[in-house]
């Protein structure tokens, strides 16, 4: 059942990335307006995923995981019969809503049936092969949907699959509960919503409008004083949503870090790539679904050696080899142009789905077994937290590079592929009032075929500066694994006494990563 959780819960990650180009031009969005489509769907992973953990903890798993495929259902079938790119939105944000249940309530399950952290390595690398499997197949379902009917259909897979397993789970899923008394922490988990969401959407008002806009610098000023009065409330609850002592450990500290770093490339790259694909080399669906399913499948293959090999080569070498083959994929990238071959774009998408299958599944296992048992939904939760915090960020960040830098270097391609001053104005009011995508509707007579020859360079100017800064954020990522994620020897943990008795503590051992 987790399994089956998590794989409905990423499905829309990939086929809605793949499908942006279509989605562009069926609703005539903006880039700003598509950035919101995958953030949609990731900002309430994000800002709810804390609390739905709490709420399986004190409510039962069992109950917030069939609330979550209820929500996974409801958001695609929204999103099946949308009309508008504001009803695509609230399809996106119910299935987010779903997605943000079943994260941490699928891990927590698995932490429960299996109490021993090593033989819990081994499921929890069952469920990270499950995640990566609705990565891999994501672009293949939605390329090959696109081939014969419109976009909308790439929202259907989930609503029967979501459905029946909310009712195949109702008989055979066992409930579970939190050992520990814990309640809803409401100041944290609004302090957290609002730092989330005026962040994403001061980085993408930002990135269409500039950053020095009102509404930019209001927005991330909010998320910036949210984010403190955050820590400060989570310091001072009794019943905190992410428990500040978590961060004593180095290894959750660390794996939160590489979580957060390596989706915010992750998914801003299948964003960034995703348009490569339809506005550079003018691909099919099912053409940039067969090449971006190279990276999704490698890491699906990658990460059963690696399930296999987490109790012989440490966690820390593992994720760090693989940080840095992500690193040397991406600095790769930055060499493709509009004319880039299929073999020769294989060997790089190959190399950075090697490098995130080798960090996935032991980066999981290492947040939930370097904390105490009694707190590993919640360290769980935390972790999925930042991973979604950073695939939130990712299409906003990379999206707001991408247009700044294109729109900059717009002008002086124009000027090198020999457009006209005066139709060359045109193009740069329509990319910057209607996106970069909206040039390739102009009618420009003869200037057309130059203008898009510089509309494709300025754009690969602007996805080879998001390379250069995701690949420079994962070094930074692998950094911090080699330093913080060290085996820590057996230490203590002062646990409060769950026994009727109550009141007392007592002393028990931690495990270690």
């Amino acid at each position: 059942m987790a399994c089956l959780g998590v794989f409905v819960a990423y499905l829309p990650v990939t086929t809605v990335s793949v499908s942006l180009p279509a989605i562009q031009r069926a609703l005539g969005a903006s880039t700003a307006q598509l950035s919101w489509v995958p953030d949609a769907f990731v900002l309430p992973m994000a800002a709810l995923i804390l609390t739905t953990g709490v709420w399986g903890d004190v409510h039962g798993r069992k109950r917030v995981f069939q609330a979550g495929m209820a929500f996974c259902a409801l958001g695609a079938a929204i999103s099946l019969t949308s009309d508008s790119v504001q009803m695509l939105w609230a399809g996106q944000a119910a299935s987010g809503l779903g997605a943000a249940a079943l994260l941490p309530t699928t891990l927590a399950l698995i932490s429960h049936a299996v109490p021993d952290h090593r033989e819990r390595g081994r499921f929890i690398g069952l469920w990270a092969m499950s995640l990566l499997a609705s990565l891999a197949v994501g672009p293949l379902i939605a390329g090959g949907l696109l081939e014969h009917v419109e976009w909308r259909w790439i929202f259907l897979l989930p609503v029967p699959v979501s459905l029946i397993v909310l009712v195949v789970s109702a008989f055979l899923l066992p409930d579970s509960r939190a050992p520990h008394g814990r309640r809803l922490d409401w100041p944290g988990q609004i302090s957290a919503a609002v730092a989330v969401t005026a962040v994403v959407y001061g980085v993408i008002e930002g990135g269409a409008n500039g950053f020095g806009e009102p509404a930019a610098v209001v927005a991330l000023v909010l998320g910036v004083l949210s984010a403190i009065v955050f820590v400060v409330v989570e310091h001072r609850s009794a019943s905190p949503m992410l428990d500040l002592a978590l961060f004593r450990s180095p290894a959750f500290t660390a794996t939160a870090l590489v979580a957060m770093i390596s989706f915010l490339g992750l998914i801003g790259f299948f964003f960034v790539l995703s348009l490569y694909f339809g506005m550079v080399q003018h691909l099919t669906t099912l053409q940039a679904g067969l090449r971006m399913v190279l990276m999704a499948g490698t890491s699906l293959v990658t990460s059963i050696p690696v399930g296999r090999l987490m109790h012989r080569v440490p966690a820390r070498v593992m994720i760090t080899v693989g940080l840095v083959l992500t690193a040397g994929s991406l600095l790769s990238l930055t060499g493709i142009d509009a004319h880039t071959s299929y073999g020769s774009l294989a060997w790089r998408l190959v190399l950075l789905g090697l490098g995130m299958g080798a960090v996935l599944t032991p980066m999981t296992a290492s947040a939930v077994s370097s904390v105490p048992h009694h707190l590993a939904g919640m360290a769980a939760a935390g972790n999925n937290a930042f991973r979604q915090v950073g695939g939130a960020l990712g299409p906003a960040v990379l999206g707001a590079l991408l247009t700044t830098r294109a729109l900059d270097a717009l002008p002086g391609r124009l000027a090198d592929a020999g457009v006209p001053a005066e139709t060359g104005s045109r193009v740069l009011d329509t990319a910057r009032d209607h996106g970069l995508a909206a040039v390739a509707g102009l009618d420009l007579g003869t200037a057309t075929d130059q203008a898009l020859t510089a509309l494709s360079g300025s754009f690969l100017d602007g996805m080879r500066l998001c390379l250069l800064v995701s690949a420079s954020l994962t070094l930074l990522a692998a950094l911090a694994c080699a330093l913080l994620l060290r085996p820590a020897p057996p230490a203590t943990h002062s646990v409060p006494d769950p026994s009727p008795a109550g009141g007392a503590t007592r002393r028990q051992p931690a495990r270690t990563p």
